[in-house]
């Protein structure tokens, strides 16, 4: 997935005032630090020499310090708040003008479990930048989502406890214009891989009773059909709509995964980092600023088109 866009004149003027932001930030980040870690260095030297005189003033030298990276939450949270606002929300326009954006929305915890798509529930969950639209007759949703749980150990130290990931990455859904009598996930085939093991363990579990065995060679090698109705299954996951998958699983980077449940479709895409973030310490006046970005969006968009979700081959009962 890769794309070059070009920022229009008026969002380029945007991104100007958020780097001198950005600058300020910076220099108060680094401000604050010098303060913090000169402070502590007083204080251990003035520990480890028995000097309590020098160890209050390290400790008096670091507050400053403190304070300052207090007070600049507020202008960390406005520059990441206008960046997606101003400068994504005008990339999403840019692709289509009913694409919307609400940084501070996402796929909600319920609709997240009763996907099907995992076993484990959250024990934390966060999700973010919710981004809604639609194309011709078919309403859409996606969100970044990083869901885990946690294990408990008791050791001689006490009780570790450890988070281990179930998703992280971004959920996507959207209209099937199918009410759905059963529940049919599409789950990645090949476990050796990292991703592959990942879901092993966490893509919702079927007995071997529910396995839907299909025709279709290409489909097969990537991915294992489970459902509650076997019937349902195949009219869902026709020769042309597994083509689809497949093509679309070859442009992700790592294997996805499907559910389809109640009247939607849910679609799992595993991610390496955090999209639609602006970043702090690398300058925002360089060319590829948006590429990653717009690479997943144009991406996403694209998901009805692929798989063809426009074509009504059922009516909602």
């Amino acid at each position: 997935m890769s794309t070059n866009f070009t920022l229009p004149p008026a969002v380029q003027k945007v991104v100007a005032e958020l780097e001198i932001q950005r600058k300020k930030i910076v220099s108060n980040k680094l401000q604050g630090w010098s303060f913090i870690v000169f402070g502590i260095i007083c204080f251990v030297i003035g520990v480890v020499l028995g000097l309590a005189i020098l160890a209050i003033v390290g400790f008096i030298i670091a507050i400053p310090g403190a304070i300052i990276l207090f007070r600049i939450g507020e202008s960390v949270s406005n520059y990441k708040s206008r960046f997606k606002q101003e400068v994504i929300g005008a990339a999403l326009n840019s692709v289509d003008k009913s694409l919307t954006l609400d940084p501070n929305r996402g796929i909600v915890e319920s609709e997240f479990t009763s996907s099907q798509l995992f076993t484990t529930s959250p024990d934390r969950y966060n999700t973010e930048d919710l981004i809604s639209g639609k194309i011709d007759k078919t309403s859409f949703y996606f969100a970044e989502v990083h869901a885990e749980y946690k294990t408990e150990v008791q050791t001689k130290n006490g009780r570790q406890v450890t988070w281990h990931d179930i998703l992280k990455g971004i959920i996507f859904t959207a209209d099937f214009n199918k009410n759905f009598n059963g529940v049919t996930v599409v789950r990645p085939k090949n476990f050796g891989s990292k991703i592959g093991a990942w879901f092993s363990k966490n893509v919702y579990s079927f007995g071997d009773k529910n396995v839907v065995e299909l025709e279709n060679e290409n489909f097969n090698k990537n991915f294992v059909i489970y459902s509650t109705d076997q019937i349902e299954a195949r009219y869902i996951l026709t020769p042309a709509m597994m083509e689809k998958i497949n093509d679309l699983n070859q442009r992700s980077a790592y294997t996805i995964s499907l559910s389809f449940i109640d009247t939607r479709m849910y679609i799992a895409f595993p991610l390496d980092k955090n999209y639609f973030e602006p970043p702090v310490f690398k300058t925002l006046l360089k060319p590829d600023l948006l590429d990653d970005d717009m690479s997943v969006l144009t991406f996403m968009y694209d998901i009805v088109r692929e798989l063809d979700l426009n074509t009504r081959i059922w009516t909602k009962q």
